[in-house]
């Protein structure tokens, strides 16, 4: 980053959000300018923080509305650096999280991404601004069919949903350059690793399915061998095998 955006991050991104188009007229008569002086100042704290450090993640993050992907659009909590709830068990990550893991993908804008648990669609929407194309499965049924929905009215063309089980993957539109899961299973699927490219890279929390002692790691697969790498620490819902219809918002 250069030094004139470290004297003033704030102002820059700012800036730097006023420029960037939205993806379709809804996006924008939905996103305030309170909005995105809100977003701006948690971009800043994240890269000031070092927990965001590659200008197009930064960029993608800037233009998400990550308040319309979570229950209460317009609430303060939206740009506050914490996961929230978004019903049936699940939440939207925490940004810092979602940086992280965004980050250690290595995208470079060509890829084919696909994504283990939809959840509300900001993972996704966000990869969509740096990947070629994004594929995404939730297992849980009316998540799955709202975040399609707020995507398409979003204007996220490149954004495919499907409801259905993450431990199969999506076999009829692999192979992929990229995966990533934002639900943690207990060790990486096989089904994940066969839908991998040679010279790809997955992305997942991986442990124990109570929420402890659980990792976040970088597969790479080259030549046909897997090398596995930590990265830190983390705690997510973890990742159910079998596709749920849940009615009740709560469940």
């Amino acid at each position: 980053m250069a030094s004139s955006f470290f004297s003033d991050p704030l102002s820059s991104l700012l800036s730097k959000t006023e420029s960037l188009a939205p993806t379709s007229p809804a996006f924008e008569s939905l996103d305030s300018e309170q909005d995105r002086a809100r977003r701006a100042r948690l971009i800043a704290e994240l890269v000031l923080d070092r927990d965001l450090q590659s200008e197009a993640v930064r960029d993608a993050m800037l233009r998400v509305p990550r308040h319309l992907f979570v229950n209460k659009p317009g609430g303060w909590e939206a740009y506050e650096n914490t996961a929230l709830p978004i019903g049936y068990g699940q939440t939207i990550s925490q940004p810092a999280v979602v940086a992280m893991m965004t980050e250690a993908l290595d995208l470079t804008g060509n890829e084919r991404v696909l994504e283990i648990g939809t959840g509300s669609g900001y993972q996704a929407a966000i990869l969509s601004h740096l990947a070629r194309e994004v594929f995404t499965i939730e297992r849980v049924a009316p998540l799955g069919d709202a975040a399609r929905e707020l995507l398409a009215q979003l204007g996220y063309k490149n954004v495919h949903v499907r409801v259905g089980d993450g431990y199969q993957g999506w076999p009829e539109k692999a192979p992929f350059d990229r995966i990533i899961a934002t639900a943690a299973p207990p060790e990486i699927p096989g089904a994940l690793i066969t839908q991998l490219v040679d010279g790809g890279v997955l992305v997942a929390p991986v442990g124990d399915t109570m929420g402890y002692g659980q990792m976040l790691v970088r597969v790479r697969k080259s030549g046909g061998h897997i090398t596995m790498e930590n990265l830190c620490a983390v705690r997510f819902v973890p990742m159910v095998e079998g596709e749920e219809k849940k009615k009740g918002m709560w469940n």
